[in-house]
């Protein structure tokens, strides 16, 4: 009797035991890059060696079709809302304008709620640190919206506290740059790191699991990086711009990341041909190229100081990463892009890196930051979680397509938070996005409704495997995605039903979330019709 009554009170423990781990809530760090283009790291098509992103790819799931807004703000406000950012209220950038624009308030509204105040419901201790840029100049700031810890600039622009725009909060207090509550010398690649792990330390003190949002502002102008990081890259750029976006599309067809099928669209015809530039123009160039990729792989190397510290903590296993970046490699302000400073890269520089080399950052696609073709809102998504993610998808490409309003509908998921319908005495906004957690172990996720897109007048819509797109003055273009995802091939004339549809269901939605046309006009965008035609004569 006594052996039974023993056996019986083990199983007890052991379903007691199973239950609370079944029952657990992983921790989640959402990190979002700045301007990183789709084939920026090495796991998507890059020549830039990024050894600590490869490793959670390797050993997690990469998604091969994942979406950003095309800008900044907009991208912030939609993964922190899970509503699309016209709906939050940041339908451009920081400029309000007014009552009458509901959409175009320049901070984040109150008819939304931030992941950080979803998941603080549910139980977790909320952080954020690196660049906020969602309203703080017009009162909207971290702390007030959910971050139970932050270390913010408001808007980014600077690596270096010797920056003349370098602004930190820590927990709402302002901070010199030189406090000594900072490293000294501090870089803000790094420095985001840093307070996330020392956040994330507060957290497991309180014996709660945590959310961490890793705002970085790298790769983002002005670029600037340490000088022994920019000389391993000098020189090995003077290749040119297309040979380097050639040498990235044919290592995704290796790697399995595109379908070999996809033509690489032709180069935009307002970038001259690097054979025709001069030899100090090259040196040039390479210098600029050389800093990107050096910021780049300063930021592989904080994700790198992350793992390794969440692993000396015992909480990598059971910690969701995501990776993501906010819109496609930036060509402002055009070609030339600026080389200012007598030390490029250095504190007090100011280097962009331009329309030629942001071309070979967003291959294969068309376009770039500000567009709604596919290189202005392709982003890298990678995603790690040891402890929830099957060893038989490790390394695997995933090709749902997937949204930066789906974050939010994510973690709720993860963290078995609730969406509130009010929070503080306001409605709240159905959630737009849906959860990724079923394509971590290879299911279909449930996505209901079309993806959309609208910045500065460029429009697009996805719909399985049909996207309609169009430049502010250009006409409706359908492409098959699955088919043809370089955009080369318009099929609305052949499918013009399918056309029509997909312009009823945009136009629907831009009414419903406010969106209005833009009234400015900008010289430097990819005129795709010239490319066509120009490479069509050349064939």
């Amino acid at each position: 009797m006594k052996s039974k009554i023993t056996s019986v009170f083990v199983l007890a423990l052991l379903f007691v035991f199973n239950t609370s781990f079944a029952q657990k809530k992983p921790n989640v760090i959402v990190i979002l890059a700045d301007d990183l283009g789709y084939s920026d790291l090495g796991c998507y098509g890059s020549e830039i060696p990024t050894p600590n992103l490869d490793k959670l790819a390797q050993n997690g799931v990469r998604l091969t079709s994942f979406y950003n807004t095309a800008r900044c703000c907009p991208t912030r406000a939609a993964l922190l809302t899970g509503v699309y950012s016209h709906q939050a209220g940041i339908g451009h950038m920081m400029e309000d304008k007014g009552v009458d624009h509901p959409a175009y308030r320049a901070q984040l509204n109150h008819n939304s709620v931030t992941i950080a105040e979803v998941m603080k419901s549910a139980g977790y201790f909320t952080a954020m640190s690196g660049k906020w840029h969602v309203g703080q100049p017009h009162g909207t700031v971290p702390w007030k919206r959910g971050f139970d810890r932050s270390l913010n600039a408001p808007a980014g622009g600077f690596y270096y506290g010797k920056a003349a725009n370098a602004k930190l909060f820590l927990n709402g207090e302002e901070l010199a740059n030189d406090s000594e509550k900072l490293p000294k010398d501090w870089y803000t690649t790094d420095l985001w790191t840093d307070f996330g792990l020392r956040f994330i330390d507060e957290g497991i003190a309180a014996k709660k699991p945590y959310m961490l949002y890793l705002a970085h502002n790298a790769p983002h102008f002005p670029l600037q990086a340490p000088q022994e990081d920019i000389d391993k890259f000098k020189g090995k750029y003077l290749k040119g711009y297309e040979k380097l976006r050639q040498e990235r599309y044919e290592k995704q067809i290796r790697l399995g990341l595109i379908d070999p099928s996809w033509k690489l669209p032709p180069a935009n015809p307002n970038i001259p041909k690097w054979e025709t530039l001069s030899q100090a123009d090259k040196e040039k160039y390479d210098h600029m190229m050389a800093i990107y990729a050096a910021v780049i792989y300063r930021l592989d190397k904080s994700i790198g100081d992350l793992v390794a510290g969440l692993k000396r903590r015992g909480v990598f296993d059971d910690t969701v990463i995501l990776f993501v970046s906010d819109n496609g490699g930036n060509a402002e302000p055009g070609f030339e892009g600026k080389f200012e400073g007598d030390v490029p890269g250095s504190p007090l520089s100011a280097v962009f890196l331009g329309q030629g080399w942001a071309e070979a950052a967003c291959a294969p696609f068309w376009a770039y930051k500000h567009h709604t073709h596919e290189g202005g809102i392709s982003s890298p998504g990678i995603i790690s979680w040891p402890n929830g993610i099957p060893a038989s998808r490790n390394g695997k490409f995933e090709k749902q397509p997937a949204h930066i309003i789906d974050i939010m509908a994510t973690l709720v998921d993860l963290g078995g938070a609730k969406y509130p319908t009010t929070f503080d005495g306001q409605t709240i906004q159905p959630l737009e996005g849906t959860s990724l957690k079923p394509a971590f172990t290879g299911k279909t996720i449930n996505r209901k409704n079309p993806i959309f897109w609208e910045h500065e007048g460029n429009r697009a819509i996805r719909d399985g495997k049909w996207k309609l797109v169009a430049e502010r003055s250009e006409k409706w273009q359908l492409y098959d995605i699955e088919k043809d995802r370089t955009e080369l091939v318009d099929l609305s004339a052949k499918n013009p039903e399918v056309a029509k549809d997909l312009e009823a269901k945009y136009a629907a939605w831009y009414k419903r979330v406010g969106a209005e046309p833009f009234d400015k006009d900008f010289k430097w965008f990819y005129d795709y019709e010239k490319a066509k035609k120009e490479a069509a004569s050349e064939k």
